[in-house]
């Protein structure tokens, strides 16, 4: 008899895992089948419909949606759910994902314990919808926080014709991936679409009359988008008694203090990382589903690989590079907009930031996956190097899709679009691989590659 495996989520890292497991049940809390929500942004600003940003389940998949798991009961081996019914299990993944957690902000929430109608936050597809509908009957709107989240709510705020602004309190936007002169090229290229960027700064106070910064300015604002603040959603495995630190900790195979359990996606712990990135909750769950179909396979740690997908926006970092050691060799152009840096050690790329020039990212990212020794030259040629008149080629073993791991030969061996995303899972992340992939796709017919 198999395994009864049951995965509380129904997540990007959930539907990743089930894909590959047959007869899993996925209960997830949510009303929606499972969708890619680095996607939301895009349906905000209408480039996407709902529908287009639905994840595939396969048939053979118990899901169970609108199913909220309460208790974990660890000695019968069973979840207890909100109407007080019970699931067995014999292996249990915890996929749970992150929260948003409010700011400080005097005027967030009415004395009723609701949010107040101005403000929304940005997680679900619920608050993607509700905002949405907000949007047609505002004029402005401030976005509270200048990460990747933030910078792709404002850009589709922008884009639908609300005058925006972000307020970030760190001393540049994307403080946690980029630099300065990075940070302050994204600025520049948020106010060339019309949005103006308020760094060092805090919103503490809301208002009628608005949202009031630190320093005493209050901007007039019809809608307030919350994002700014996330962590890992820990609450049922603390219950339960398992391991949490800042996630919940899980080892090489992704087990929990308990054998029975696993962990993936943003509510994991591995050593001191928690990621937050779909890369590595696709990367844990592809291991996973590997492990309990009884492969020998050890989870050794994600690299971080983080796509910026918003409409006139093009930022990409590998690594940590803001706080990596290594030489820094690196090249800023603020009148055009780019600005590209490698962190080198030992002549390897360790980490890198590039920001509105993205056209060596297949080569870079090569490099850094395989841990290439370089010349002397090489960094400073990787980064000197504009656009190409011809597209480079890349090798077949280079990887084109950070977030399911798909290479350049794998994408040249499908048919179209549409069979690259059935069978390779690329361009269904982040999507800051499409181009690339559109790219490969068009040079596999322009040289008569059998169809």
């Amino acid at each position: 008899m198999s395994e009864r495996i049951v995965v509380v989520g129904a997540g990007m890292a959930a539907t990743r895992l089930a894909q590959d497991l047959p007869g899993v049940t996925v209960l997830g809390d949510e009303p929606h089948p499972p969708y890619n929500r680095i996607l939301l942004s895009a349906v905000l600003e209408g480039t996407h419909s709902p529908d287009a940003v639905t994840m595939r389940m396969p048939g053979h998949v118990d899901l169970r949606l609108g199913t909220r798991v309460v208790e974990i009961h660890r000695a019968e081996q069973e979840v207890e759910l909100a109407d007080r019914r019970r699931v067995a299990y014999d292996r249990l993944v915890l996929a749970t994902g992150s929260i948003p957690t409010l700011p400080p902000i005097r005027g967030l929430v009415r004395l009723d314990g609701r949010l107040h109608e101005k403000v929304h936050a940005f997680r679900s597809l619920a608050d993607c919808e509700r905002l949405s509908t907000a949007v047609p009957h505002a004029r402005t709107a401030v976005v509270v926080g200048g990460g990747l989240l933030g910078l792709q709510v404002a850009r589709a705020l922008a884009v639908r014709g609300l005058a925006t602004e972000v307020v970030e309190g760190g001393d540049h936007l994307l403080r946690s991936q980029v630099d300065a002169p990075a940070g302050a090229i994204l600025a520049r290229d948020l106010a060339k679409l019309g949005t103006t960027v308020y760094t060092g700064a805090r919103a503490v106070r809301l208002t009628d009359a608005g949202l009031t910064l630190d320093n005493g300015y209050t901007l007039d604002t019809d809608l307030v988008v919350l994002t700014a603040g996330g962590r890992p959603s820990t609450a049922l495995a603390r219950r339960a008694g398992l391991d949490v630190r800042r996630g919940i900790v899980v080892d090489g195979q992704l087990r929990t203090s308990d054998e029975r359990i696993h962990a993936i996606g943003d509510c994991a712990q591995f050593g001191d990382q928690v990621t937050g990135f779909v890369p590595p909750a696709w990367e844990q769950a592809g291991l996973l589903a590997r492990h309990l179909a009884g492969e020998d396979v050890t989870y050794e740690g994600a690299r971080t690989v983080a796509r910026l997908r918003a409409t006139g926006l093009d930022v990409a970092v590998l690594g940590d590079p803001e706080r990596t050691d290594g030489d820094v060799v690196a090249i800023s152009n603020p009148v055009v907009g780019s600005h590209r840096k490698l962190v080198v050690r030992d002549g390897v790329i360790v980490g890198a930031t590039l920001v509105g020039e993205l056209s060596r990212i297949g080569l870079i990212t090569q490099h850094y996956d395989r841990g290439t020794v370089l010349g002397p030259r090489e960094p400073g040629d990787l980064l000197m190097g504009e656009r190409p008149a011809t597209p480079v080629a890349l090798p077949d073993d280079a990887e084109v899709c950070a977030c399911a791991g798909v290479s350049a030969g794998r994408i040249r061996a499908c048919h179209s679009l549409d069979d690259v995303r059935e069978t390779t899972r690329a361009t269904t992340g982040c999507g800051g691989c499409a181009p690339a992939v559109r790219q490969l796709l068009a040079t596999r017919t322009l040289e008569g590659t059998p169809s």
